[in-house]
């Protein structure tokens, strides 16, 4: 292994924190990079990190190198994006990530056809809830629902993502058809939380187009959407849904629309992340695929919910 090679490697391991994670990414064993980290110090003759056994910081040298390793990232970064937009054939590692749903529902299709069309180009496709690190993991692409946090990446929205509210006819014999926004949050909901978010009201416009929202009565909780429908489908709970998490079970009569009249805020849109403005030439064709799959004007989703456009 060479000193840029070397110094990649410290950049991942401060960039996830721990010698043992960025070993995770790398498939090797901590004590690999550990070998390899002391390596880099005799060959620079300054000590990089000060360790102990649970943990490390940056010394002052450490810090420049840091600095240093990222341009250096960036440059080959670059070099490597020249030289495969002169193929005209697409081709190499395409490396992708998103959130489990999207990736089997809206981007294994369209993976498929794209291989189909271009073989010579190899997919990675990491489904993964958590947010990744697109830079430090080394992705072309990530999918998300929701605008990054993070200005230092590219984010363009690709794809409207409204809110429904979905109860199945069990629910409705059960608890009767609400009326009102205000009967229906005196009901049982199911409602998303995580580490990350946590959903514990309905936000709506009311008759004169103000904001307000109301707390709902959450007696089931997930991480997870497709798990959420399926406790709505049980007929035991409503649930304020997003709509590209819909495929059939409106159409199939598993869940009703209800409160159609009600105005809901829009969820968080689909957008498409990457950390540089100049794709290579595989990274853009697949990025143009999704966009025409999903749909430009109307998401594809939304044609899993019959008359959407005139509701909510």
């Amino acid at each position: 292994m060479d000193t840029t090679s070397r110094l990649l490697m410290l950049l991942e391991v401060v960039e996830q924190g721990s010698f043992a994670k960025a070993a995770e990414i790398r498939n090797i064993d901590r004590s690999v990079i550990s070998k390899q980290i002391s390596r880099l110090e005799d060959e620079l003759g300054v000590r990089l990190l000060n360790r102990t056994t649970r943990s490390f910081s940056l010394t002052a040298a450490g810090a420049e190198m840091i600095k240093k390793a990222s341009e250096l990232r960036e440059l080959l970064g670059e070099t490597v994006r020249m030289a495969e937009n002169y193929h005209l054939e697409p081709r190499g590692v395409l490396k992708v990530t998103s959130s489990t749903l999207i990736g089997r529902r809206y981007l294994q299709p369209v993976l498929n056809d794209f291989q189909k069309r271009f073989p010579q180009v190899e997919v990675e496709l990491r489904l993964d809830d958590r947010l990744v690190d697109i830079v430090s993991e080394g992705f072309d692409l990530a999918f998300r629902i929701g605008e990054p946090k993070d200005s230092s990446l590219i984010a363009r929205k690709i794809a409207r993502n409204r809110l429904l509210i979905v109860a199945a006819p069990e629910f409705i014999k059960t608890y009767g058809m609400p009326q009102t926004i205000e009967e229906l949050v005196e009901l049982p909901a199911a409602s998303y939380a995580s580490n990350a978010m946590r959903v514990e009201t309905i936000d709506y416009y009311d008759s004169k187009g103000e904001p307000c929202e109301l707390k709902i009565k959450s007696v089931y909780r997930a991480n997870d959407a497709e798990v959420l429908l399926m406790k709505a489908i049980s007929g035991t709970t409503y649930f304020v849904a997003p709509a590209f998490i819909i495929d059939k079970e409106i159409t199939q009569g598993q869940l009703v629309p209800i409160l159609t009249d009600v105005k809901l805020k829009e969820f968080s849109h689909m957008y498409a992340v990457y950390p540089h403005r100049d794709l290579p030439v595989r990274t853009r064709l697949f990025f143009d695929a999704v966009r025409e799959y999903l749909g430009k004007d109307k998401p594809i989703w939304e044609n899993n919910i019959p008359n959407f456009e005139q509701m909510y």
